[in-house]
């Protein structure tokens, strides 16, 4: 059974496809979209434990 890791970020509207971009670049796939405790879009991405990139 795969084990995943996970990491949230705050979306900036102007600049959405950007930043999911980086982090898909890294192996981060998009898990969900939803509007944070204070108003703005978060994202939650995952990916398999032990994948390369940035932060691993």
């Amino acid at each position: 059974m795969p084990r995943w890791e996970y990491v949230t970020t705050p979306l900036l509207i102007h600049n959405t496809a950007a930043i999911l971009n980086n982090w898909g670049s890294d192996g981060w796939e998009l898990v969900q979209i939803v509007t944070g405790p204070e108003g703005g879009l978060v994202a939650y991405l995952k990916r398999p434990v032990g994948d390369a990139g940035a932060g691993a």
